[in-house]
């Protein structure tokens, strides 16, 4: 038991180096100006990457539930080091392409196996009511890492381009090394006689059987997107909006750090509104975040993105603490896979869509557009949340 409680800061380390990524800051940059894509294609590129981890998202986390969670992290980051070790070759389309697929299956096995090992190495320690704070944790030492790495991007990016992606490679062999030393905690693993219908059982359960389930995870994943879609729009609306290129690493930073406190304080702030008033402050944060990026604009008006990060810390420990409690152990990684699955599968269906209202119209428009999406979408997602949510969650 002793060893499998050094899986939770070892958990929190992994998530630190899962995240230090040195070419995210930017990346947007290395895709338009030294492989030449347009804002189109990048959002292809990410969109073919979520229909990658679509095919592979619930498959691994299925696969994680039998051969391990440790077994998986380690694989993923085997995957990460090959990924990133082809991006210092790139130098097209295509070659892009082929590294984010090998990204994108190691992040597939990351997918809810990072989290479901946290939750049963608590369980196992019979703790399992503080998962919300671990979890906190771990996202806020992963959005530490992601800003650590974008505080040196620009500086990176500027004095060798490709220096960013080969440190990354070395980032994730750390890693690989580390996963190595976790402990699979005891759980009941399920053996049965059709692997395809227990898959099938499983997603029936998560999205008919199971009403807070089912509303959780829609909730959530239209949440992320709204905190995803800036992810790829706010370095070029930055860069029309005449923000410095030296500015991009810190204004990375701080959105990250942003992330991390909220995630750190997630589980504080909802016991003090209780889950009903953070669903509506998820709600309002989107709806202001996106006007003042769209109607404001100017050097300072991506400073509202931020309000998308914060809402972005907030919402992932509390919405997947409730995830955590609507699923068995026995397919605990493959339901939280199928979290990330509907997510990726409404990426992949508008990504392409957002980056043509990009380029066609400015990265403006293409927010007040979102803004309106959200301002319709949003109340009624949140309505079936908090209606299926029983009164001692509320």
């Amino acid at each position: 038991m002793q060893q499998c409680h050094a899986n939770i800061a070892k958990l929190s380390a992994f998530s630190f180096l899962q995240m230090t990524l040195f070419p995210m800051a930017i990346i947007t940059l290395f895709w338009k100006d030294r492989i030449g894509l347009s804002l189109t294609q990048i959002l292809l590129l990410q969109s073919i990457l979520s229909i990658v981890m679509v095919v592979m998202e619930y498959p691994s986390g299925y696969v994680s539930d039998r051969i391990g969670y440790r077994v998986a992290l380690t694989i993923a980051s085997a995957l990460g080091m090959v990924g990133w070790g082809l991006y210092t070759v790139a130098g097209s389309f295509s070659q892009v392409l082929a590294a984010e697929v090998l990204l994108g299956v190691s992040l597939s096995f990351i997918s809810g196996s990072d989290s479901a090992l946290l939750y049963e190495t608590l369980k196992a320690e019979g703790s399992e009511q503080t998962y919300a704070r671990h979890q906190g944790r771990m996202s806020s030492y992963g959005q530490a890492g992601e800003a650590l790495g974008a505080v040196f991007a620009g500086v990176l990016y500027a004095y060798a381009p490709l220096l960013p992606f080969i440190l990354q490679v070395g980032v994730w062999l750390l890693a690989l090394l580390l996963t190595r030393t976790l402990v699979e905690p005891p759980r009941l693993i399920a053996t049965p006689a059709s692997h395809l219908a227990e898959a099938f059982r499983t997603a029936r359960y998560a999205f008919v059987e199971n009403r807070l389930l089912r509303a959780t995870i829609l909730l959530n994943t239209v949440l992320g997107i709204a905190s995803f879609y800036p992810v790829w729009l706010i370095q070029p609306y930055m860069q029309q909006a005449g923000v410095p290129v030296a500015w991009f690493g810190p204004v990375w930073t701080g959105a990250n750090l942003t992330v991390a406190l909220c995630a750190l304080v997630s589980h504080r702030v909802s016991q003090a509104l209780g889950d009903r008033r953070m669903v509506i402050l998820f709600v309002v944060l989107i709806w202001v975040g996106y006007a003042g990026l769209g109607y404001l604009g100017g050097i300072g008006g991506f400073l509202f993105y931020y309000l998308l990060t914060c809402m972005r810390g907030l919402r992932g420990p509390l919405l997947l603490s409730h995830a955590q409690k609507e699923s068995p152990s026995e397919n605990r990684a493959g339901i939280l896979s199928l979290q990330s699955l509907t997510f990726r599968l409404l990426f992949a269906g508008t990504g392409p869509l957002v980056g043509m209202l990009a380029d066609a119209g400015g990265v403006r428009q293409a927010y007040i557009l979102l803004f309106y999406a959200f301002l319709l979408v949003l109340p009624p997602l949140a309505w079936l949340f908090l209606r299926s949510l029983p009164p001692d969650r509320g």
